[in-house]
């Protein structure tokens, strides 16, 4: 929900012979309704384009598998036919011969109809891998990519639109001020609503159906408006949260409160010895995968996925390099549709014994939860009934920013004398100041934490407020 009129509308009455001079006044809002109002009209106004863009960049990013399949199809898919894998020792040395440059960093193992990715690190490519897929059941090299954090190119670049628009981290700005913004425009418009019908009867009915009865114009415009939003008000709070906890300044934030609660991913350790333990990220995208030395021989990569196997690391798994000869392996599960297996594993290919061990189960509620949303949010986690509710979700915010803004016009006054492109916005300039002492008391601390915790809602927050006090001392003077 991200726009909504500026004033009530209100059913005019005819008039008697008796009063016919005397006008109807309209009904307006008052104290916290005036405020909500204002807030989601401006809100809704500036932050929809925004919330556009995050939109249909999300939903093309929803379709990045399918893409995938059609794009790298050769490069992905492998062969069963009944034949069993061959050695990941082999497959490893399939890709080293085709790929003799670069340092080898993980294995990615393929199962069923997946290939082998061994991606290897090289200087010129930054935080790019060079990844080599290789059919397990023959170790034949299928194809080569430049990849990032094991995605695809095409998934890269839609990823890098989705999050950036490709601006880099100046670009980072525009979807964490959608993200920061969206849970207020949401909240905002289902409190309106439920307010309109409070009292009135089958007010359920009224809240999640429009008004198909209503008169063509903005009543029917603002019930579809509406009513689509409050079915839409979950899926939208869930894509702000997970969405905010990727950003630059709310993510740095939530991972600097994660720390005071102790409730991160648990390290790795991959020490072999009883002093020092060295952490290790759990697979390459909780840290990276240390690329491996040359005392390190890939060939016992066979024994490390063999003991793992052995501990029950099932599923997909990724198996990386040891940073030096005094630590372990490492094997994680990289399973996220669910339910997830995400177990990890460092492993001492000398003795074939597991040295750590780190269990998706004895996680933190609040690191499971991340991890969790994260998946749903990538559209991963329950296959492809997460891209279709993703889909969904983007498809219905677009109708209601569009409803939202055709509203703004149909509002627009049509009088010969009072011409104008859009409707006017709420004049309930102050309306904070009718609000009981105890709701400012407490909500002047609460927006401000919020503001402090989200930047780019604060910031634009209290930039808004300094132009309106200034435009609302300029008229009053005049």
């Amino acid at each position: 929900m991200s726009i909504t009129s500026a004033q009530a509308e209100q059913p005019r009455q005819a008039p008697s012979p008796v009063t016919a001079e005397v006008p109807v006044p309209a009904r307006r809002a008052t104290g916290l309704g005036a405020l909500l109002l204002r807030l989601h009209f401006y809100a809704g106004v500036l932050v929809a384009p925004f919330l556009v863009v995050a939109a249909l960049t999300g939903l093309a990013y929803t379709i990045t598998p399918q893409l995938d399949a059609v794009v790298y199809g050769t490069e992905l898919r492998a062969e069963p036919a009944g034949r069993a894998a061959k050695p990941l020792s082999e497959q490893v040395a399939a890709a080293r011969a085709t790929h003799p440059d670069g340092t080898l960093s993980y294995v990615a193992v393929g199962a069923d109809d997946a290939t082998t990715q061994v991606v290897f690190t090289s200087p010129e490519l930054g935080e790019k891998q060079h990844s080599v897929y290789v059919d397990p059941y023959t170790a034949e090299v299928t194809g080569q990519l430049t990849t990032w954090f094991g995605y695809t190119p095409v998934r890269t670049w839609l990823d890098d639109l989705h999050r950036n628009l490709h601006l880099g981290v100046l670009g980072r700005h525009y979807s964490e001020f959608a993200a920061s913004w969206l849970w207020v425009i949401a909240l905002g418009g289902l409190a309106l609503w439920w307010r309109r019908h409070r009292g009135s009867r089958g007010r359920a009915r009224r809240l999640l159906l429009p008004d198909l009865a209503a008169r063509r114009g903005v009543r029917r415009t603002r019930g579809w408006h509406a009513s689509t939003g409050v079915w839409l008000v979950v899926g939208l709070l869930f894509l702000s949260a997970t969405g905010l906890t990727w950003s630059r300044y709310a993510g740095a934030n939530f991972s600097t409160g994660l720390d005071a609660v102790d409730a991160r991913t648990p390290e790795l350790s991959t020490s072999l010895t009883a002093d020092g333990e060295p952490p290790a990220g759990g697979g390459h995208h909780g840290g990276g995968q240390a690329a491996a030395p040359e005392s390190v021989d890939p060939a016992a990569i066979d024994r490390v996925l063999r003991v793992a196997r052995d501990n029950r690391l099932t599923g997909p798994v990724e198996v990386g390099l040891p940073e030096d000869a005094s630590s372990a392996w490492t094997v994680t599960q990289v399973d996220d549709t669910w339910p997830v297996h995400k177990d990890r594993a460092a492993i001492d290919p000398v003795a074939g014994t597991v040295v750590a061990r780190s269990d998706f189960a004895d996680w933190p509620l609040l690191a499971k939860l991340s991890s969790l949303g994260i998946s749903a949010h990538m559209a991963i986690l329950f296959g492809p009934a997460n891209q279709v509710l993703l889909a969904a979700l983007a498809l219905g915010l677009l109708c209601v920013i569009v409803w939202g803004y055709r509203m703004w016009w149909q509002r627009r006054p049509t009088r010969a004398d009072r011409r104008a492109l859009v409707g006017t916005p709420p004049v309930d300039r102050g309306a904070w100041q009718q609000l009981p002492s105890w709701a400012i008391a407490v909500g002047v601390p609460v927006v401000f934490a919020i503001g402090w915790v989200l930047p780019l809602f604060g910031i634009p927050l209290l930039g808004f407020l300094a132009v309106d006090l200034i435009v609302g001392a300029v008229r009053g003077r005049g």
